[in-house]
């Protein structure tokens, strides 16, 4: 047979023997392109499996490198906790520091004492001084010593209700007596003045709304 006729044969059986393969690998690469082009927010076997392996970092704080660092091997054979273990903070009533603090405001959250030089000292010498002198800082505290406002004792008292400024009101941590004692040493003994001041002084203007702790309310 001639050579020609045989090369021209065996052509045409390889193209169609690839042909199948061809059309094959085409609509494969089809179906690929379409998976790859899904919504990101469709849910795949792949994404199902991420959420599922999503790390538990509070996990790995308390049985991981700090685990292994702060905690005894009874400690992490336990129920899992917070690295910080608040159950294991002592009470406000095992705080030794606070002896000083009740003396100071003899065993309550308030004043019980009607001695005005105590109570000034006690609650207003810290900014102002034990003189009265006053002081700059990171704020100004203005001088209540050789200060003619003080004269009056109207002006003090109103002050300690409402608060002034950075100032915090008493309105909830002194009765009437207690800032009429505080106001006639204010009076008396840091400035000279002659006013008596009563409770009844004070009365006068306690209203029912206090303000808040924090003097910005």
């Amino acid at each position: 047979m001639d050579n020609a006729i045989v090369k021209k044969t065996i052509r045409e059986n390889t193209t169609s023997k690839m042909l199948p393969v061809m059309l094959l690998s085409v609509m494969s690469g089809a179906v690929v392109m379409g998976c790859s082009q899904q919504a990101d927010d469709m849910e795949t076997v792949a994404s199902v499996q991420e959420a599922d392996l999503a790390p538990d970092y509070q996990a790995s704080r308390n049985t991981g490198s700090w685990g292994g660092v702060y905690m005894s091997r009874d400690e992490l054979k336990a129920p899992q906790i917070n690295v910080v273990d608040d159950s294991s903070l002592p009470s406000m009533t095992q705080d030794a520091s606070l002896s000083k603090w009740e003396a100071k405001f003899e065993g309550t959250n308030a004043f019980v004492t009607t001695d005005g030089k105590k109570l000034y000292h006690d609650s207003c010498a810290g900014c102002h001084m034990h003189e009265g002198q006053g002081a700059y800082g990171a704020g100004y505290y203005p001088p209540l010593a050789n200060n003619s406002k003080m004269q009056s004792k109207y002006y003090i008292i109103d002050i300690l209700i409402n608060g002034f400024r950075g100032m915090p009101s008493f309105h909830m941590m002194m009765d009437d007596e207690q800032m009429a004692a505080v106001t006639q040493y204010v009076v008396s003994d840091l400035n000279g003045f002659t006013d008596t001041v009563t409770a009844a002084d004070v009365a006068k203007l306690r209203h029912a709304n206090p303000p808040g702790y924090d003097p910005s309310e």
